[in-house]
């Protein structure tokens, strides 16, 4: 049975996790994939939409339309929910080998999940209306209390949830491709929906359209409970711990899943890059099918990350390379300051009340991947010298400090 439904002696909680605890996969992933969350949040807050591209791109903006529907949007953000579910399970082994029970722990996790909630609606209010702050809360709580420790027959439920999910993409591809096979002609554009904050006049309203929008953008993302579900499958059997023990798995999770996601994403990238015209009905079934077919990108893109920390883990870096992870995994152990201080940059730079900055250039989509780049460089070196200093994100520690108390025992310089 795994350590994760072990019994111990009620105890007191341990704090978070030291930074010479971690290991390096799920910090690499994460600081490295706050770039794909810069480029797709720049592009929504740039266009106004969801998904968030050109609707008539020319010269170079057609093959970057066409990667960014392949490779980030729809395919970062369950990188990220993988990452999730995979703390949970971090997080609640840690406290039972510190003997803090049962109990401790599932108070903990209740705790931080529930402050996740708050930040998430404060989030959501001030800055950002695309929050998943508060769905991870939500779904934190509800796998806390109905699926963490479980046994393991419960556990595997969640590869046939997936293996059922790849029969179904593989059913919307057949719809996709005949509807392109038997469809007219036609010139529809990326079915998008328009968001009412990113194109208020003023932040007062921006405010009030977001309180309003941030409630069914959390309910519509909540069934990713499935992906959360799986990282949380990968934790238990420490598959980020020991990725050279996991290789073959590694490998087959990437090639599989990354094969999946990307090729899902090609038909309505090709619609959105203007290579390929389709009629109305054709354009919403690529959708529904690169929709469905990103949430492969979360296993695909952690299980990357892992093979890159084994490889990483072996080869002999130059001084450059070096410091380059350094800086991609201390920006991954402050992923929530990132993710918080991106939003406040998209609101400053590209929101129509403040620079404004993709309507005064002659090219929206350079704006928005510009500001993507800088925005994120510039987290990256702050996330560097806050590690140079050993000390936590803002957002981290706060996070910390509500969930353990003002001085939890051993804690470190970064709460997981």
């Amino acid at each position: 049975m795994s350590a994760i439904t072990q019994t111990h002696p009620p105890g007191p909680a341990r704090g978070p996790v030291h930074r010479t605890e971690r290991a390096l996969a799920p910090d690499l992933a994460r600081g490295s994939m706050l770039l794909f969350i810069a480029l797709a949040n720049a592009a929504v807050f740039t266009f106004g939409n969801q998904p968030g591209a050109e609707a008539s791109p020319h010269g170079w903006e057609r093959p970057f339309n066409l990667a960014m529907f392949v490779f980030v949007h729809a395919r970062a953000y369950p990188m990220f929910a993988i990452m999730f579910g995979y703390g949970l399970v971090q997080l609640t082994r840690r406290q039972d080998a510190q003997g803090a029970g049962p109990g401790a722990a599932r108070s903990v996790l209740l705790r931080r999940n529930a402050w996740l909630i708050a930040f998430g609606l404060v989030h959501a209010a001030l800055l950002n209306f695309g929050d998943f702050l508060g769905a991870y809360g939500i779904v934190g709580i509800l796998f806390t209390l109905l699926l963490l420790r479980r046994g393991e027959r419960v556990q595997r439920v969640a590869l046939w949830l997936w293996a059922a999910t790849a029969v179904y993409t593989a059913v919307l591809a057949g719809v996709a491709g005949y509807h392109a096979a038997t469809g007219a002609p036609g010139s529809a554009p990326v079915p998008t929906g328009d968001v009412d904050s990113l194109s208020a006049p003023d932040y007062a309203t921006s405010v009030a359209d977001r309180l309003g929008e941030w409630p069914v953008h959390t309910l519509s993302v909540l069934p990713f409970i499935v992906i959360v579900w799986l990282g949380a499958w990968a934790a238990r059997r420490g598959v980020l711990e020991d990725p050279a023990g996991h290789r073959r798995l590694l490998i087959r999770t990437a090639v599989i899943g990354l094969g999946i996601a990307f090729a899902g994403g090609v038909p309505i990238g090709l619609v959105s890059a203007g290579f390929v015209h389709v009629d109305g009905p054709t354009a919403d079934a690529f959708l529904t099918l690169y929709e469905v077919s990103g949430q492969f990108g979360g296993p695909g893109y952690v299980a990357l990350f892992g093979l890159l920390a084994l490889r990483l883990s072996k080869a002999r870096s130059g001084p450059r390379s070096k410091l380059l992870v350094r800086m991609v995994t201390a920006l991954g152990q402050r992923s929530l300051s990132g993710y918080l201080c991106q939003s406040l940059a998209w609101v400053l730079l590209l929101s129509p009340f403040a620079l404004a900055l993709g309507e005064r250039t002659g090219s929206p989509t350079l704006a928005a991947c510009l500001s993507a780049v800088l925005v994120w460089l510039a987290t990256l070196t702050g996330a560097h010298l806050l590690q140079r200093r050993g000390l936590p994100g803002p957002a981290e520690k706060l996070l910390r400090r509500l969930t353990y108390g003002p001085r939890p025992s051993g804690s470190g310089p970064v709460a997981r």
